[in-house]
C-alpha cells in the first residue's frame, strides 16, 4: 500500500457557498503522482486541478459531494434526448492537451461571459494550462465544432476504468446549444466506447446553482462515508 502525503491549507472563503468556510486536503507536490495512483485517489473523492490533487476537508460543511456515473446504467432524460438529437450533426475532435490559442480566447470569451468576478476571466496563457492540463495525467482536450466553428472544449482525463469530466468552456453565442449537457452525454457514450465503467462528474453541490447541475444525470452514485451508493435520486 503506498502511503500519500497530505496538508490542509489555511481557512479561506469558500468560492461555492458563500457563507461557508473552506479547507481543502492536497497530496503533497513533491508526491510522484501518476494517472494509475490518480484512478485510485478519484474513488476516495479525490480531484485534480492541473497537476495539483485534493479532496474537501472543510471544518464545519460536507457540502461537497463526490458523484460518479455508472455510464452503462446512465438514462437519459427527454430533455437530454432533446439535446443529443439537436447536436448529433457536432463534429468532434480529440487532441492532446497542448496549448492552441484558439482555445485560450474561447477560454476568455468564456469567463468573461459566464464568471466575468471571478479571477479566471483575466488568465494568462500560463495561468490557463495550468488549470486544465496535468503533466502527469492522460488528458485529452475534446473540441466540439458547429459548421466548422470551434463551438465548445471538454477537458476529460483518461483513467484506468473510468474518464473525468475536469472542465467544459464554450463560446457564449452558442449557448442555446446546451454543450455543457451536449459534452457530458457524449462523455458518457466514449466512456462506453473505450470500456470505461465510470464517468466522474467532481462535486455536486446541492446549494450551489453551478454545481448542483449534475443531480441530473441519473442514475448518480455519491461517495458517503467512504463507500459509493448506487443508485442515489438527488435533486438538481
Amino acid at each position: 500500500m503506498i502511503s500519500i502525503p497530505l496538508f490542509l491549507t489555511e481557512k479561506h472563503p469558500c468560492s461555492y457557498l458563500d457563507d461557508e468556510v473552506a479547507q481543502p486536503a492536497f497530496v503533497h507536490p513533491l508526491f510522484d503522482m501518476t494517472t494509475a495512483i490518480y484512478s485510485e485517489l478519484i474513488k476516495q473523492g479525490f480531484r485534480r486541478s492541473g497537476d495539483e490533487v485534493y479532496s474537501p476537508h472543510c471544518p464545519n460543511c460536507s457540502a461537497c459531494i463526490p458523484v460518479r456515473l455508472n455510464v452503462s446504467e446512465f438514462t437519459p432524460t427527454r430533455s437530454q434526448k432533446r439535446c443529443f438529437r439537436k447536436n448529433m450533426g457536432i463534429q468532434v475532435v480529440v487532441k492532446p492537451p497542448d496549448f492552441d490559442q484558439s482555445h485560450y480566447e474561447l477560454y476568455l470569451r468564456y469567463q468573461a461571459a459566464r464568471h466575468r468576478e471571478g479571477s479566471m476571466a483575466y488568465s494568462s496563457p500560463n495561468d490557463y494550462l495550468y488549470f486544465l492540463k496535468s503533466s502527469w495525467c492522460d488528458t485529452r482536450f475534446v473540441e466540439f465544432l458547429i459548421g466548422g466553428e470551434l463551438a465548445a472544449i471538454a477537458v476529460v482525463d483518461q483513467l484506468d476504468n473510468a474518464l473525468s469530466a475536469v472542465y467544459t468552456f464554450f463560446e457564449p453565442k452558442f449557448s442555446c446549444y446546451g454543450l455543457g449537457v451536449y459534452a457530458v452525454l457524449w462523455q458518457i457514450e466514449w466512456a462506453k466506447q473505450l470500456n470505461k465503467e465510470f464517468l466522474y462528474l467532481g462535486f455536486w453541490i446541492k446549494r450551489c446553482k453551478k454545481m448542483s447541475y449534475k443531480g441530473g444525470y441519473q442514475p448518480l452514485q455519491v461517495l458517503r462515508d467512504k463507500q459509493w451508493v448506487s443508485p442515489v435520486s438527488v435533486e438538481a
